[in-house]
């Protein structure tokens, strides 16, 4: 027997091809192949992680920047609640005010810390303001508060409304008109007394407004108004000073009552200056009194104060009250006319004038036939 065959019967050891000594070349192949995947794999999750920690960095530095803006707070705006308004409104309200830059940064914060309460009112912020200040003045509810100045108020009568708001005084209000610490262009010359020179409408008072603030504030309105009306330069033509004019005007405000009225008034007022002859002006005597309306008495007429035209004549010291647009425009304006007396003959208001005495004796008859 050739002996090669007998050995030919197997292959030679470390053959490539033989079945046993091929199995770990497949089997680290295929260990590899796992690694290579298990490494892949990882390499996809750290790559997610990471994004995913990004995002989550980016966001809460987004946050962080908006509920701690950089810069600080800025101005003061006020912002109105409104009954059964929207949550999503009065945070919309919020953004335009620039209060808050994000309405949905805000919104998250209610996550952590809870809605607010969005009670009705006006509420007073600032500008750039963080979250935590926000929600501090919307718990703390509304903190701005209204004042109406109308047509005809004292000075003491608009303290009394500025004594109503928390925080306020009416004291300090009187003390501050009178201090010289706030003037108008059409105040007398020597004279602290802002009487009848405060701006009319509706002022909003914010938290820690003074009362020499919430002055300048009505003082500088009423300004306006006056120049508008062009006070001095009628006040020249007439040969008095603007603070007179203004006193012109007061009266007016008072005695006219409706504005058909106050241009008759204004020319009655003059025609009396002009003859030198007392003005007899009931609003004058009351004001002396503190009174707003009323009858006058035979005698309060003979009661000595400045304010008394009854007694003396000319124009008091003073305005004795805040005059409307239309007071003012009557009082630089009025219509020509010799008419020295009016009576109300008329339960609307409507006035009668009249040139001679006895055409006044005849207004009052009718008034007093009115039931007036």
């Amino acid at each position: 027997m050739d002996p090669t065959d007998v050995g030919g019967a197997e292959p030679p050891p470390g053959d490539a091809s033989g079945e046993e000594g091929g199995a770990p070349g497949a089997r680290a192949a295929r260990g590899e192949e796992r690694r290579r995947r298990r490494r892949s794999r990882r390499r996809i999750l750290y790559s997610v992680a990471g994004f995913v920690l990004l995002v989550v960095i980016g966001v809460a530095t987004w946050y962080e920047l908006e509920a701690h803006p950089l810069g600080g707070p800025g101005r003061g705006v006020i912002v109105e609640v409104r009954a059964n308004e929207a949550e999503g409104s009065v945070l919309s309200d919020l953004a335009g005010h620039g209060v808050i830059a994000s309405s949905l940064a805000f919104r998250l914060s209610f996550v952590i810390h809870g809605t607010p309460p969005f009670e009705p009112g006006l509420y007073y912020f600032h500008q750039n303001q963080t979250f935590g200040a926000v929600r501090s003045v919307l718990e703390g509810g509304t903190d701005v508060y209204p004042v109406r100045v109308r047509p005809g108020y004292t000075l003491a009568e608009v303290a009394v409304r500025v004594g109503d708001v928390p925080g306020q005084s009416a004291t300090a209000f009187v003390r501050a008109a009178r201090s010289g610490a706030v003037r108008s262009a059409y105040q007398a010359a020597g004279s602290t007394n802002l009487e009848g020179l405060l701006g009319l409408g509706t002022y909003e008072v914010v938290p820690g407004e003074t009362a020499t603030q919430l002055l300048a504030a009505m003082v500088e309105r009423f300004d306006h108004e006056a120049a508008a009306a062009g006070v001095a330069g009628a006040a020249g033509r007439f040969g008095l000073t603007p603070n007179q004019l203004v006193t012109v005007a007061s009266i007016v405000e008072k005695e006219g009552y409706i504005e058909k009225n106050m241009g008759m008034v204004a020319r009655v007022i003059y025609n009396r200056l002009a003859k030198g002859s007392p003005l007899q002006m009931d609003s004058t005597v009351l004001y002396s009194l503190g009174q707003d309306g009323g009858p006058v008495t035979p005698a309060d007429e003979k009661l000595d104060t400045p304010y008394n035209t009854y007694l003396h004549t000319g124009l008091p010291p003073t305005p004795i009250a805040t005059p409307s647009p239309s007071a003012l425009a009557a009082a630089t304006h009025p219509p020509a006319g010799g008419w020295l007396y009016f009576e109300v003959v008329n339960k609307d208001g409507t006035e009668q004038f009249s040139d001679t005495f006895a055409e006044q004796l005849a207004a009052e008859q009718l008034a007093q036939s009115q039931g007036l």
